[in-house]
């Protein structure tokens, strides 16, 4: 705990301008930790005028900076926050347990050293980068002109974050960002505002970021991320979060027609064929949905497997589950550990709640463990009988709650699969490699898994299809997010 408060930003947790300072109004709002529903400490409290101070800030930076012409320094800056966070990493893991209750184990991961990892993929990029593009000669209209494109900064970038992997799209977004040229203020979700406080620390601390660059505007009114979307002199909106806040972002971002990224909710499907090792893809899919409790966009939480295999499957997925039962996330054997908060927990029970109303069965899990009475804490969760269209099949739980359900072969596997309002991710296993490279393409998701194959890489794209989302994040595609084109022309 020494070690979670030591990096806590408390008062003066915004960063403004390259100051780190307290709110306008001297509010603070408390973090938890989501294992023991301890207060873990305070941050300061952005309101609409820290807000409004942040972005001018940015604009200034953008507009008045060398920022976005200087590369050298853009990359310098990146690969010393990366190296600020590896100075740190140890009190820094301390304190995302602490405050996510993600299991310990994770932060060796996507949780911590992974997307930390990825500043250095983003600063190689930027250092190789093809900023202009010759397109030779040719006559348009009868006049000889030599053509090329150049690739240049968006401008203002408003990044909106939420809580469940904090690092990692914390760093998604304002990597690549500051790696085009533009200029951040990124407003963090309520429940880990110190994931955000600590990146804005070491920067201003210990990089060559100038001042205005980046701002961290931790805030506990959810209304004020709104304000990014509306304000005209934010140039773009990358956002993280569920569907219902994305497409209310969309609508504000119209009246200015900025970009708008939105990496939004899903329901991936894991699909087994007749052909699978059914044994060890029922094991994967269990292991998969207990990961951090099942908070994870990209998690497949619909498991679909072979009619005449069921039974077994069914029996084989809850055995697994049984061997992953939710615990201290500061062990290291802990893959479940606790919810977020009390609110997410009544969410997911109502879910589960809501599985017998649509004639489903639960065939384990489905309570609050036994020996934990405090923390925020639910049993992984095994769920049959409902159909493909009934809510819990269909809508994101964001909990440790798998769905299995029946499939009549290939093409009724691909077409419940897809079956969705969403299409972020996904995962097919067969015997076959072909057979599941061609069901694989056949649905409609962003990512896709074949075989136990994981995508998660700095370098490659990830989003979603449908109401899952807008654009790419990671990759050169996600790079290119936060850059426009401009194509310019002379006399040849």
């Amino acid at each position: 705990m020494s070690a979670a408060r030591s990096w806590a930003a408390g008062e003066e947790g915004l960063l403004i301008d390259g100051e780190l300072r307290p709110s306008r109004s001297g509010r603070t709002f408390e973090t938890v930790n989501p294992a023991t529903e301890e207060v873990l400490g305070v941050v300061a409290d952005a309101g609409a005028e820290d807000l409004d101070d942040a972005i001018g800030a940015a604009r200034r930076a953008f507009d008045s900076s060398p920022w976005s012409t200087d590369v050298e320094l853009r990359v310098r800056g990146i690969r010393q926050l990366q190296a600020a966070f590896l100075a740190h990493a140890d009190d820094i893991r301390a304190m995302t347990v602490a405050e996510t209750g993600t299991p310990i184990s994770l932060t060796y991961s996507a949780q911590l050293d992974s997307p930390v990892e990825s500043l250095g993929w983003v600063a190689d990029l930027a250092e190789g980068y093809a900023w202009e593009t010759d397109l030779g000669q040719a006559s348009p209209l009868g006049i000889p002109s030599h053509r090329w494109v150049r690739r240049e900064a968006t401008g203002v970038v408003g990044a909106i974050t939420p809580w469940n992997v904090p690092h990692q799209i914390n760093l998604a977004k304002v990597g690549p960002a500051l790696a085009a040229g533009n200029t951040v203020i990124l407003k963090p979700a309520p429940d880990t505002p110190w994931c955000a406080t600590v990146l804005g620390r070491l920067i201003a601390e210990e990089t060559d970021i100038p001042p205005g660059v980046v701002n961290v505007v931790p805030s506990s009114d959810h209304a004020i991320g709104a304000l990014l979307s509306e304000d005209p002199r934010v140039d773009q909106v990358s956002f993280t979060g569920s569907t219902a806040t994305g497409k209310k972002i969309m609508g504000a971002a119209a009246d200015s027609l900025k970009k708008v990224f939105l990496e939004l909710g899903g329901k991936s499907a894991f699909v087994v064929l007749d052909d699978a090792d059914l044994r060890g893809a029922c094991a994967t899919a269990a292991f998969t949905v207990c990961t951090h409790a099942g908070q994870g966009c990209a998690i497949t939480t619909r498991l679909l497997v072979p009619r005449r295999q069921f039974d077994e499957a069914v029996e084989s997925t809850a055995k697994v589950l049984g061997k992953l039962p939710a615990g201290d996330p500061t062990d290291p054997g802990t893959i479940c550990g606790p919810l977020i908060s009390d609110r997410q927990r009544q969410r997911v029970e109502g879910y589960i709640s809501l599985a017998g109303d649509e004639h489903g069965t639960i065939v384990t899990g489905g309570g609050r463990p036994a020996g934990l009475d405090r923390g925020f804490f639910v049993e992984p969760t095994l769920i049959v009988g409902v159909a493909n269209s009934s809510r819990v099949a269909q809508e994101e739980i964001f909990g440790p709650v798998l769905v299995v359900l029946p499939h009549d072969g290939d093409d009724d596997a691909v077409a419940l699969a897809n079956e969705s309002a969403y299409g972020l991710s996904g995962s097919v296993w067969s015997g076959d490699r072909e057979r599941a490279v061609e069901a694989a393409r056949r649905i409609r998701t962003g990512t896709i898994g074949i075989n136990g194959g994981l995508w998660f890489s700095p370098d490659v794209p990830f989003g979603g299809y449908k109401q899952s989302g807008i654009g790419r994040e990671s990759g050169v595609a996600g790079f290119e997010e936060y850059l426009e084109t401009k194509s310019m022309a002379e006399p040849a």
